[in-house]
């Protein structure tokens, strides 16, 4: 039997977390979860605690990038086969992960993206986030010979190999671009498969006009330097 680890980031997630982790439990009920806790200043910690959900808290915001890399570090120590990056604000519908798991052993991929351009269905995201979005799936084409359309998904499904390799390089800053040249110029196989996303509930993007267009700006840079950031390992 396989043994998955569900990685769940939570920043300000009271009013949507219990929900989440329900509905993980509910559709993959033999995997782990553990929630991160990035530095929330909301209730998120006490539900945690109520709720008996296994969690690590930071005691300051470390972003997307230090949550989820603390999440493969802990994946790494306690040996799962498969580590899967779930959003906690009810944004990722678990029900994809053991199709997405089956795919990729059969398929041989290293890295499964959910994606939510590959047949165009539930929430598509805003006009400014699909037009950077098109962009960096142009760039990474251009350096690494890998057609991506949603590079800024962050439902990822994670073999062993790369859980372990996360743990110790994973962009800090919006890292969900920067990993895909990371995971070619590794060696390893990255793929999409087609998910419904939907609209969160609660709360807005963090990420907005002015962010857009440095997250555009800094992450087209990084792609381009790919090469020598992320030498063959």
């Amino acid at each position: 039997m396989k043994k998955i680890l569900v990685i769940v980031p939570a920043y300000n997630e009271e009013a949507i977390i219990a929900d989440t982790v329900k509905d993980i439990h509910n559709k993959v009920p033999g995997a782990d979860i553990l929630v991160i806790n990035d530095g929330s200043g909301d209730n998120t910690e006490q539900i945690l605690r109520s709720t008996g959900t296994a969690h690590l808290s930071h005691c300051l915001n470390l972003g997307i990038g230090g949550a989820v890399q603390s999440g493969y570090q802990y994946a790494a120590r306690h040996d799962y086969d498969y580590v899967v990056q779930i959003d906690g604000d009810g944004q990722h519908d678990p029900a994809y992960i053991l199709p997405m798991i089956e795919w990729m052993e059969k398929e041989q991929i290293d890295v499964g993206i959910g994606s939510r351009f590959l047949e165009k269905e539930g929430f598509q995201s805003s006009t400014m986030r699909r037009t950077g979005i098109w962009v960096l799936s142009g760039l990474i084409h251009l350096m690494c010979r890998v057609r991506i359309m949603d590079v800024t998904s962050g439902y990822r499904v994670v073999n062993r190999r790369f859980a372990e390799l996360f743990a110790k390089h994973y962009s800090d800053d919006y890292p969900e671009s920067d990993s895909i040249p990371f995971v070619v110029y590794a060696g390893g196989k990255v793929a999409e498969y087609p998910v419904v996303m939907r609209e969160r509930v609660t709360g807005h993007s963090s990420i907005g006009f002015g962010k857009s267009v440095y997250y555009i700006v800094k992450v087209s840079i990084s792609i381009l330097l790919s090469r020598l950031l992320y030498p063959k390992l």
